[in-house]
């Protein structure tokens, strides 16, 4: 409860996607009911920036409350542990990484399938090796690799949270890129009714297949600090599109970025843990 002005014009104010409302237009907004719900999550994209904001004053009025926490306390506010979107083989990833092992799948989630034209199951979040060096912001090495994970998916078929069943398309298909100029070369090598972008365009979106593209060969290639790359709110949105099925693709290099600090270990070793939950893939 931000506010509790008597005469204020509404007795509850709710807002959606908190995670993107600066702490300056809460509190302006405070004003106008005795009671805000915040709704959100504090664990995908945050608000965007320009300037610098000394103090909390950068702060979304989300990260505010939640202050450091990836789920947030049982004292100020309620975490709703169900997916309604993942398969628990991609939820179960999501959920080690991000939200401390707390979110589930739930029955209809569960019920998706996504089987191959050779009868393989494709269900399930994992990493694919991309060997290549020298690159920074544009990988040709995992745009092939994208290509042909796309060849070997369609005319998949895709069993929906309602039963209901149809072939993998072309716009069954995310492909997410964290640099401009990698999202351009994919855009150029994939057919256009692939959605292909920056993950900040698919925040809220889904499909039955998210394909990542890490695209920097090592730590030594980064065009941006650790904090972007590997930022875990980037890579839960990114990740967490998929319906059925999510693969990154990654030079194994990338898994050796030197840290220097306990947040950038902690922001690499969710990579780490991604290799692992998929398996032999990488």
């Amino acid at each position: 409860h931000f506010a509790r002005y008597s005469d204020a014009a509404f007795d509850y104010l709710v807002v959606d996607e908190a995670g993107q409302v600066s702490l300056a237009n809460i509190l302006a907004m405070a004003r106008s009911s005795r009671n805000i719900v915040l709704v959100g999550d504090p664990m995908q994209l945050p608000q965007p920036l320009q300037g610098t904001h000394p103090g909390d004053s950068g702060r979304s009025c989300l990260e505010y409350l939640i202050d450091g926490h990836r789920v947030v306390p049982p004292d100020r506010g309620i975490f709703i542990p169900v997916s309604r979107r993942m398969h628990p083989q991609v939820c179960g990833f999501i959920s080690t990484a991000v939200y401390e092992g707390r979110l589930r799948s739930d029955d209809a989630a569960r019920s998706q399938t996504l089987v191959s034209r050779a009868g393989i199951d494709l269900l399930g979040a994992s990493m694919r090796a991309v060997t290549h060096a020298g690159r920074s912001q544009v990988s040709p090495e995992e745009i092939q690799a994208i290509v042909a994970r796309i060849a070997e998916v369609e005319g998949a078929t895709y069993r929906d949270r309602e039963g209901r069943e149809r072939i993998i398309g072309n716009g069954d298909i995310l492909v997410v890129a964290p640099y401009n100029a990698q999202v351009n070369a994919l855009r150029a090598a994939l057919p256009g009714a692939v959605r292909v972008g920056t993950v900040d365009r698919f925040q809220g979106q889904e499909a039955p297949i998210c394909l990542v593209s890490m695209t920097t060969s090592s730590g030594e290639e980064l065009p941006r600090d650790i904090s972007f790359l590997f930022s875990l709110n980037r890579i839960n949105v990114a990740v967490s599109r998929a319906q059925a099925a999510a693969m990154v693709f990654a030079s194994p290099l990338l898994l050796e970025t030197s840290c220097r600090t306990i947040e950038e270990m902690s922001l690499v070793n969710a990579l780490c843990i991604l290799r692992e939950y998929g398996g032999d893939s990488f």
